[in-house]
């Protein structure tokens, strides 16, 4: 039985995707937290940069799920247009644009005051600095917001224009089969790189592949597919929560720890870098979402922090990295011989970042989302 839009109106927070999202910008920060420390080949060492590729992938999938629930909904009224488009696009844009340039202005000024380039500095408003290149030195976290927004662009106009060559008997069918279509253009995408480009190192997939936005809609894409089951088919989403979690955690760990034991190794077997492993672990984190999104509570003393969390993670990913990091490191180095001292480090730039995030949310990020009703 479908959802209506005036029920989902009236859902109150759900705390499991709070917490999928307060873990991916936990996994992110901690992952960046790396720059405080030399580097090493320790176990933990590796386990951090795994969390900050994991962290974003996990924004990803989420963002899809919620804004294909939004979108799915509004392509069922009958008068699905270039108005109703624009609505979805007013209401993601106040959300996500005011923020952006802000802390893109705050980069400009911190990148004159250290005195470092800012190449092709232009693209940045217009969200090109990934486009089809190798993502640029500047504001690097931003890559993702680059995914995200040409998603948000994508995906309501390509459901538009194949609806004007195609009327849709059954619009639900339609919607489904033109997500579809979506991931596989996307996943096509991987295979020409796979043809044209002779990568066998994870260094040159990691900037030339997973932070490009030619090759990354499709991660999103694949989250609003599962918000396409869970809203036509929700009784069996209910009930296959567990085994779609068993299946995302085996899933994940054949991606991130059993690939060298299959010989899947990068030099060996670049198709299956190129094009499969991104895919397959946007997948294996949409097998949560059924399991996440059932859980709808939690005692308060859980609650309440991972909330804050998940409701400040925005601007807690656009602060803590080239911002709020750059600055304490520049301003206030540090011997990285002295461990205490770098523990110490990390403690205050935490806190840091999470009073300067919250500043952000109360007084710009939320005031400028307040207005998308007005």
């Amino acid at each position: 039985m479908n959802k209506t839009v005036e029920e989902s109106k009236q859902v109150t927070r759900i705390f499991g995707l709070d917490l999928m999202r307060a873990t991916a910008i936990t996994m992110v920060v901690a992952g960046h937290c790396l720059w405080i420390y030399p580097q090493d080949d320790s176990l933990f060492h590796q386990i951090l940069q795994l969390f900050g590729f994991f962290g974003v992938e996990i924004f990803f999938v989420l963002s899809g799920f919620l804004i294909g629930k939004i979108l799915y909904q509004l392509y069922l009224k009958e008068d699905f247009s270039l108005a109703t488009v624009f609505y979805f696009l007013k209401r993601r844009w106040f959300r996500t644009l005011p923020n952006y340039y802000l802390v893109l202005l705050i980069n400009i000024l911190i990148a004159g005051i250290i005195g470092y380039e800012m190449p092709q500095l232009w693209r940045y408003f217009f969200f090109l600095q990934n486009f089809k290149i190798t993502m640029l030195l500047f504001f690097t976290e931003s890559w993702s917001l680059s995914v995200e927004e040409f998603a948000y662009v994508v995906l309501p106009f390509f459901i538009l224009f194949l609806g004007v060559f195609i009327k849709p008997k059954n619009k639900s069918k339609f919607f489904f089969w033109a997500i579809l279509l979506l991931i596989l253009l996307f996943i096509f995408n991987k295979l020409y790189y796979q043809n044209t480009t002779n990568n066998t190192t994870l260094d040159q997939w990691n900037v030339s592949l997973k932070a490009v936005v030619l090759y990354r809609l499709d991660s999103i894409f694949i989250g609003v597919l599962f918000s396409w089951i869970y809203l036509n088919f929700s009784s069996f989403w209910e009930k296959t929560k567990y085994l779609f979690f068993i299946l995302g955690t085996l899933l994940l760990l054949f991606l991130f720890f059993s690939l060298g034991y299959f010989g899947l190794l990068i030099a060996i077997q670049p198709l299956f870098w190129n094009v499969l492993y991104l895919p397959l672990l946007s997948i294996a984190v949409a097998c949560f979402l059924p399991f996440l999104s059932d859980w709808k509570a939690a005692p308060s003393f859980i609650a309440k922090p991972i909330t804050y969390i998940s409701i400040i993670s925005y601007s807690i990913y656009l602060l803590h990295y080239s911002v709020v990091l750059q600055l304490m490191k520049y301003f206030f180095p540090m011997d990285v011989e002295n461990r205490l001292g770098l523990y110490f480090f990390t403690i205050i730039y935490l806190l840091i970042t999470l009073v300067l995030s919250t500043i952000l949310y109360r007084f710009y990020e939320k005031p400028m989302m307040d207005l998308r009703d007005k």
